[in-house]
């Protein structure tokens, strides 16, 4: 087993920290907790859970299992000092995992975008879940956020701010370094850019409906000349695409 995180698990450690980034905090958790639904009875399956942001702002009662792939954040995780209803496990997860199958809740939190093989990850899902089981997904949007692919731009005459998207439909492994400053000398991790259709087909193969999809805009607001532009520009292209699935 290999990770591109492993290497970068100190600087994404720190990143994260025990609260989580500001998106963590201000959208991404609050939306993953209301849309779970978690209540004391519930088993939630966190993959790719890196150092376990998730496992914090959950209720302690919960029984909740997280893997990644990298020891380094693992290591992390644990450090946090978990309840004794929380564990963190070493492990692949696109390939068979011990674990058990009495999950009722499943997350992959900004973690989708770094997988190659998101089929093998979802039937791994799958196998581990109760019936009618809840999942969600939150990944980088996949139709706006193309790392290399899509930029910001301003029209001067419209007087707008718009994103240009110049790759989309074709699967995409895109190299990202850590630290661009250092230039070559930067640790790499790697992005997998699939469009929206090969997920909804992937998801249907592996026994997943799709119960609801929403899009999160960030809530920041810019200051300047053109703030006006910017501040719509936030609003009409979404930064995470969500998915809350059913097991059938």
């Amino acid at each position: 087993m290999s990770s591109s995180w492993e290497n970068s698990n100190e600087w994404y450690d720190r990143t994260v920290g025990a609260k989580g980034h500001y998106f963590h905090e201000k959208i991404i958790l609050p939306g993953v907790l209301r849309l779970l639904g978690l209540s004391i009875h519930s088993r939630l399956l966190d993959l790719a859970c890196g150092q376990g942001i998730l496992s914090r702002h959950i209720p302690k009662e919960v029984h909740y299992t997280g893997i990644d792939l990298s020891p380094s954040l693992i290591r992390a995780a644990k450090s946090y000092k978990p309840s004794k209803t929380q564990q963190f496990i070493v492990g692949d997860i696109t390939q068979t995992l011990e674990i058990g199958k009495n999950f009722t809740h499943a997350a992959v939190i900004l973690a989708l975008q770094n997988i190659a093989d998101p089929l093998a990850l979802f039937k791994n899902i799958h196998t581990h879940m109760i019936q009618k089981g809840r999942c969600i997904l939150v990944l980088n949007h996949p139709c706006y956020r193309i790392p290399r692919q899509s930029s910001w731009h301003l029209d001067s005459v419209k007087k707008i701010q718009y994103r240009r998207i110049d790759r989309y439909l074709s699967p995409l492994k895109i190299p990202i370094q850590t630290h661009p400053s250092q230039k070559e000398h930067s640790v790499e991790t790697f992005s997998f850019h699939f469009p929206l259709s090969a997920y909804s087909q992937w998801l249907k193969e592996s026994g997943f409906m799709i119960e609801l999809i929403e899009e999160w805009c960030s809530d920041k607001t810019s200051q300047g000349g053109a703030a006006a532009y910017e501040n719509r520009s936030r609003k009409e292209f979404p930064l995470f695409l969500t998915l809350s699935l059913i097991k059938i």
